[in-house]
């Protein structure tokens, strides 16, 4: 091996930030601390924070490879960013949020070494108090969507209503899936070259969604494999959009529909989160003047905007 090919890392891994300066040092420090014996290359994108994020990564891990936009450009587009200039045989999506766990880097690169058939792959994710975070899932059909949004799913019988998130399943063995969660999604190089990137008309949710089954429909293998851990916090950046997080999920999800199933599937979908939302504004509303209490009128307001900006400014492009 000469030194040439000695400098090219295996892994490069990928982290955008918005305003989570706190939990980008922690995510930082833990991959540092856990790369092990593998080559690595780093590389944030920060999307405009106002929190000092970027300057600290400047100031405390100057090994880091900082790009700093001048604006939001969402997750889609400064994924991207990151992936025009990683050069490592693998490369991973790991959210600001996270926290790496012992030899999961390592082993996740190990795992793609020795499953050349893998395109890409996810590892076992945990909340922050270390139960089992119920990443992978099912591709978001018309059917799943209304078992998800009626709450079917959260029936313990038949196991058929808990499909979409496979309710049953412990995340405990490895298992070919539909969709892996982008909190930590380990893609070959050669196959994001043959897929492409992220498509950028998801500003924020269902981006990953869409990659994964660009990458099933180009005949890779998507598994789940618990070759190790992440502790992931949730939504450290999407809670700070309050309402407009719930039209962003809705936007994503009838964009999917629109991309992959044509303009009937999207209506379909857009009707589906309708009436959910529409449910869930009718139930705090009478809640809040039951009730009387702060929490149920916010989650009246919440709904009800949800609701209004759903009716507003929804796009349905085939």
């Amino acid at each position: 091996m000469n030194d040439a090919s000695r400098a090219v890392p295996e892994l490069s891994v990928v982290i955008v930030n918005w305003n989570t300066v706190s939990l980008l040092h922690q995510v930082l420090h833990s991959v540092f601390n856990n790369c092990g014996a593998i080559r690595m290359q780093i590389i944030v994108i920060d999307n405009a924070s106002e929190d000092g994020s970027a300057d600290m990564v400047a100031r405390e891990f100057p090994g880091v490879l900082l790009i700093r936009n001048l604006r939001n450009r969402g997750f889609a587009a400064a994924n991207n960013q990151g992936f025009e200039v990683a050069i490592g045989r693998y490369v991973l999506m790991l959210n600001s949020d996270t926290i790496v766990l012992g030899d999961v880097l390592a082993a996740s690169v190990r795992y793609l070494n020795s499953h050349p058939d893998v395109g890409a792959m996810g590892c076992r994710v945990l909340n922050p108090d270390r139960t089992m975070q119920r990443t992978c899932s099912m591709w978001p059909s018309l059917i799943n969507l209304t078992l998800q949004t009626s709450g079917l799913c959260k029936l313990p019988w038949p196991r058929f209503l808990g499909r979409y998130q496979m309710m049953d399943w412990q995340r405990d063995s490895e298992r070919d899936v539909d969709s892996i969660t982008g909190c930590y999604l380990m893609v070959r190089n050669t196959v994001l070259e043959q897929v492409g990137p992220l498509d950028e008309s998801f500003f924020f949710f269902g981006e990953e969604t869409d990659w994964c089954r660009r990458i099933r429909m180009a005949g890779c293998r998507l598994v789940f494999a618990p070759v190790g851990e992440i502790i992931h916090y949730g939504s450290a950046s999407a809670s700070k959009l309050n309402h407009r997080r719930d039209l962003l999920l809705t936007d994503a999800m009838v964009r999917l529909h629109a991309k992959h199933g044509g303009r009937l599937a999207a209506v379909s979908a857009w009707l589906i989160l309708l009436l959910f939302n529409l449910s869930r504004a009718s139930f705090w509303s009478l809640m809040s003047l039951i009730q009387r209490r702060p929490e149920a009128f916010d989650r009246a307001r919440h709904f009800r905007q949800v609701v209004a900006g759903q009716l507003a400014f929804i796009r349905m492009e085939v």
